[in-house]
């Protein structure tokens, strides 16, 4: 991979109108780019050969609400090149007035279940997802549990939640003592 000073250059120059900066932290890259430009730096960073990330291990977001950034959100892509075993981050920035960006499942299957946590949780929404919906929260819940101002009400907050029962069986049989 292109050392830090480089991997700027070649960027700046891609992505003129998105590309924000590149920081480093403990030897780790992070990209920062506006976030409607992020599925096509994605896209560079897994086709060309000089990056060649071809595995996508993660996204997450993080609620800046009150902290310095760019924006109100960063959504935070972990990519790998299981060819050279090498990291680096992308995060994509997004407002608070429209929180959307572009999925990048047509880039990795693997970004099907962790777009629908990110949009459960932060109420980022991703267009051209499959098929996005609430996978922790049900549908009718209006809040996003993982932003900052998430209304913590205690107790009594989930008693309109639909109670799911299982049934889980015991390979143990019942004995005098245990109950």
């Amino acid at each position: 991979m292109l050392p830090k000073d480089q991997l700027t250059i070649v960027l700046r120059e891609k992505f003129p109108e998105g590309f924000i900066e590149i920081t480093e932290f403990r030897d780790m890259l992070t990209i920062h780019i506006r976030g409607e430009h992020v599925l096509k730096l994605l896209r560079t960073l897994k086709t060309d050969p000089r990056f060649a990330f071809n595995f996508l291990s993660g996204i997450t977001a993080v609620d800046h609400l009150e902290m310095e950034g760019h924006a109100r959100f960063s959504v935070v892509y972990h990519l790998l090149n299981q060819h050279e075993a090498r990291r680096i981050v992308v995060r994509a920035w997004v407002h608070e007035e429209e929180p959307r960006l572009p999925s990048a499942y047509p880039l990795w299957k693997t970004a099907d279940w962790q777009e629908r946590e990110v949009y459960d949780l932060f109420g980022v929404e991703f267009t051209d997802h499959p098929d996005l919906m609430r996978i922790m929260n049900p549908d009718y819940f209006e809040y996003h549990p993982l932003r900052k101002d998430y209304p913590l009400q205690g107790r009594g907050e989930r008693d309109n939640f639909k109670v799911v029962k299982r049934s889980i069986g015991s390979k143990w049989p019942s004995e005098k003592g245990f109950e």
